[in-house]
């Protein structure tokens, strides 16, 4: 199935048929300029020159109602009076931009005449066309300026990225193995709410019914696994065939094998373990999970079933982009004055779409859990810019809060830390950062990428109604502070309450 947005050009019958074919002509231009460019991941489909209310709101349902459409581009070329985008504006659920461009880049001084201006009335047929939207109040993006111009381009393609993770996360199905871990507080949440306002159906399974599946994998099927590993990756010599613990590496491609067969050919796009409830495993799922994450699946543990979510989604608006996206969680800090970094990792679960090296598989004991050492891959992150994202529900709503960071290589080997991880600096310090965190509630799980900003971030909230506070290179803590109280009081407005 091959992901579109719509590209609407709106006009009006008044200029006469002469005019409306240069229109379209035009238009096709600024379509195929968009659908040529690497930044936007989808099809960009140009449609016919809309002049009348009853085409307008025919062309917002059927977009509404085309699965493969996944959102909706529109443009002025010239003066399309608004009241006949009334009703269509009013049905659209498709995520919206609103791209205010023209055709020609410089002015032509010398022969500009009324004719040209006639043809070319973006300037004010555009504001004409935003007065509406905001009167019906459309959530929207807006563009401005020329489609030649890289950073008009960047922007769409970012809209565009999230608009394809809306669409995923619309369908999303995720499957939860038993229940989150006890007592912890961010990790619960209202399933029923998360499906009403994005569309994502948490399906919660017993640890055994995957170890069922687990128990019945095959020694053949295992086999070729292995030696995928070796071809892959560094694996440590007591792994190997003939290794002293090369058991344990069987038990663990065991896992990847059930964990695709129940996660995958389920149809799920996302799932969750607990180390509190294991069942019958041998081992805590380590190297399965990264290995599914390297392929885009969501995961999160001890039942968080929100990061997990999240993690899909980045993961999908990130496809395609340089860098990566994992499942991550702050641990611990280095607090030398003028030098604060985040350590951040997890007991097994970080995803090699991070690694900056060919990752090695290890065993090693897990202090918790109460069973086998686990096989995981140990690496370091690759440097870069990046954001990290978490998604809490504060009862009344869901909120996300951001950080922008820089992933930067440790300061020193680790030899004797068992885990692959990540270290960071906070934007805009540590301490801006971590005070405006905590205060807003972030959680402790999240999902960290290098290849996405917080552009794309800020895109995807809106599309989905969400509450984004972001921590970025320019933020205060006394201004950050107000934003979300003013956050509060917007939010709750807009829910009725």
């Amino acid at each position: 199935m091959s992901k579109k947005i719509w590209f609407l050009t709106g006009s009006q019958g008044l200029y006469g048929d002469d005019v409306l074919a240069q229109v379209a002509s035009q238009s096709r231009q600024i379509s195929d300029a968009l659908a040529a460019a690497a930044q936007i991941p989808v099809e960009v489909v140009a449609k016919p020159t809309l002049t009348d209310a009853t085409a307008i709101r025919r062309i917002m349902l059927d977009a509404n109602a085309d699965d493969d459409c996944v959102g909706v581009i529109a443009w002025m070329h010239t003066f399309s009076p608004a009241k006949m985008w009334i009703t269509g504006m009013d049905a659209l659920t498709k995520p919206f931009l609103h791209l205010h461009t023209q055709v020609n880049v410089e002015l032509p001084w010398a022969t500009i005449d009324m004719d040209f201006m006639n043809l070319n009335q973006a300037a004010h047929g555009d504001r004409e066309f935003a007065y509406i939207a905001t009167r019906l109040g459309v959530p929207r993006k807006t563009v401005a300026g020329h489609v030649s111009d890289p950073r008009v381009i960047d922007r769409v393609g970012s809209w565009a990225r999230a608009a394809l993770a809306r669409a995923e996360l619309a369908t999303l199905k995720l499957v939860r193995f038993g229940d989150n871990m006890r007592n912890v507080a961010v990790t619960e949440g209202d399933k029923v709410e998360a499906e009403r306002r994005l569309g994502v159906s948490v399906n919660t399974y017993g640890v055994n019914d995957l170890v069922a599946v687990v128990d019945a994998v095959t020694e053949a099927e295992i086999d070729p696994l292995i030696a995928e590993y070796a071809d892959l990756y560094e694996v440590a010599a007591e792994l190997l065939p003939g290794g002293d613990r090369h058991d344990s590496l069987r038990y663990g491609a065991r896992i990847e094998i059930a964990l695709r067969k129940f996660v995958i050919d389920g149809g799920y796009g996302a799932f969750t373990t607990n180390f509190e409830d294991l069942g019958g495993l041998r081992q805590l799922p380590g190297l399965g999970v990264q290995r599914l994450m390297g392929e885009g699946i969501g995961f999160a543990g001890e039942g968080d079933w929100k990061t997990a979510v999240l993690g899909r989604t980045l993961m999908t608006m990130a496809d395609g982009l340089p860098g990566g996206t994992s499942f991550m969680e702050d641990y611990t800090y280095h607090l030398v004055p003028g030098q604060e970094l985040s350590l951040g990792a997890h007991m097994l679960e970080v995803s090699p779409l991070i690694a900056g090296e060919t990752p090695r598989i290890e065993v090693h004991p897990l202090g918790i859990g109460g069973r086998e050492d686990p096989v995981r891959m140990v690496f370091d992150a690759a440097p870069g810019d990046g954001v990290t994202l978490g998604l809490c529900d504060l009862g009344d709503r869901l909120r996300m809060v951001a950080n922008e960071l820089t992933v930067v290589p440790p300061l020193a080997d680790m030899p004797k830390l068992p885990v692959a991880r990540a270290v960071w600096k906070a934007a805009p310090d540590f301490t801006t950062s971590t005070e405006c965190w905590l205060s807003a509630g972030g959680p402790h799980h999240t999902v960290l990428s290098t290849a996405l900003t917080s552009e794309h971030l800020t895109d995807l909230a809106e599309m989905l109604g969400l509450e984004l506070a972001l921590i970025g290179r320019d933020t205060k803590t006394s201004q950050f502070l107000k934003e979300l109280r003013w956050n509060n009081a917007y939010h709750r407005l807009a829910l009725g309450f």
